[in-house]
């Protein structure tokens, strides 16, 4: 009894710390979760060509392209990444990204961050989109930072992600029945819609955050690994000691042919031909010669968790080492799909859905354990007030 009144406490009071923040972070996942379908439909001029091309009709060179789009911004702004989409009736997205990594508010965070989309085919650019005020960036902030820069609302967010593992996990212990019997297990298992308003607020918050737990679990787990570089070098050196076989894989590098004077085109030209069935491909462009160049390639759509990743010597175009999904240790395995499970695309719409409706059973939690509060609160002010009226009724 008193182990359950101190989880009790400790449920009670993290929820009041963290509610808010657990509220927020639910909302915007819920948004988030469908950002890469909404944007095709919300902005089809953007990531869609406006006319049809040919199907023997080719790219512009990547290196020409990037030229283009930084004529498009403003002096000193550099594109940092590009997007490319081998359909041909899709855009490829330039980005160009500085941020100030002290700042406490959002509106300082970006120095500048815009998207150029160009038509890869003519190399005309469709629209510049100053990504720094658009909506599913602002949520994307809203959820990892609360809009307060990285530095401030990056912690806020991880500690408030660890509050709501342990209220999920204290909240388990405080809804397991007492005694196993069929009506205990019908008031766990079963919301009571007929019951008046008190009844039904407390079957809402005990009976679906039951149900809701390994979302809720998986949720905050894969949220501390973003959150929390430790905690995630731990996991992955944890896990990676579980499984030894891949260890000293050894993955034969091919001989890339320059056929022209930009080794960034070379290596592209070889990834495409390569992975011609693959999603999307993304470069991260290096400002120092002595960085390699960095291709990335999603194999499957809007998931993270299946891929190849190049490096390539800027100087001789060659490849200097490469990584795959497929090769990974277990440890590595799982924190490259930390996107695809924290945001339920690992399997396909279905687990989409899943996803959403779980955040958002999740966002619901604070605020019908706040009612619980908040009724219990009064009821004990009631109990106090009349306490003290017989009390004094008494000394007469």
């Amino acid at each position: 009894m008193v182990l359950k009144k101190q989880i009790l406490w400790l449920h009670k009071w993290l929820g009041l710390i963290s509610g808010i923040v657990i509220l927020i972070v639910s909302l915007t996942g819920c948004i988030y979760v469908f950002q890469d379908e909404l944007k095709l439909v919300v902005y089809p001029e953007k990531y869609f060509i406006s006319h049809p091309t040919p199907e023997t009709k080719s790219t512009i060179a990547l290196s020409k392209l990037i030229a283009v789009a930084e004529k498009n911004l403003n002096p000193g702004e550099k594109i940092s990444r590009v997007d490319i989409f081998p359909q041909k009736n899709r855009t490829w997205v330039f980005r160009a990204t500085k941020t100030n990594k002290k700042a406490f508010f959002y509106a300082d965070y970006f120095t500048y961050n815009k998207r150029v989309f160009i038509n890869p085919y003519l190399g005309t650019v469709q629209r510049i989109e100053n990504t720094k005020t658009e909506f599913f960036q602002i949520v994307l902030q809203l959820h990892m930072n609360l809009l307060l820069g990285k530095k401030y609302g990056h912690v806020i967010i991880g500690f408030s992600t660890l509050f709501f593992s342990l209220i999920c996990i204290s909240g388990f212990f405080l809804w397991w029945p007492k005694k196993w019997k069929p009506k205990n297990i019908k008031q766990h298992f079963s919301i009571k819609f007929s019951a008046k308003p008190k009844r039904l607020n407390y079957d809402l918050h005990n009976v679906l955050g039951f149900y809701v737990l390994p979302w809720a679990l998986l949720f905050c787990f894969t949220g501390l690994v973003f959150a929390f570089p430790v905690f995630k070098k731990g996991v992955n050196n944890s896990l990676n000691t579980l499984d030894t076989k891949k260890k000293n894989t050894i993955v034969q590098l091919d001989s890339i042919p320059q056929k022209t004077t930009n080794t960034l085109d070379n290596g592209l030209f070889y990834v495409l031909s390569k992975h011609a069935l693959a999603d999307q491909y993304s470069i991260r462009l290096q400002e120092e010669k002595s960085e390699p160049h960095d291709i990335q390639v999603r194999l499957d759509k809007n998931r993270t968790g299946n891929f190849y990743r190049y490096y390539f010597d800027q100087k001789s175009g060659q490849i200097d080492s490469m990584k795959t999904s497929e090769n990974l240790q277990l440890g590595g395995k799982i924190t490259s799909m930390n996107y695809d499970l924290h945001t339920g695309t690992f399997g396909g719409l279905t687990t989409k859905f899943l996803a959403f409706f779980a955040a958002l059973i999740c966002a619901s939690l604070p605020v019908t354990g706040f009612i619980i509060w908040l009724n219990k609160s009064k009821k004990e002010r009631k109990n106090n007030k009349l306490k003290k009226e017989a009390a004094s009724t008494l000394s007469f």
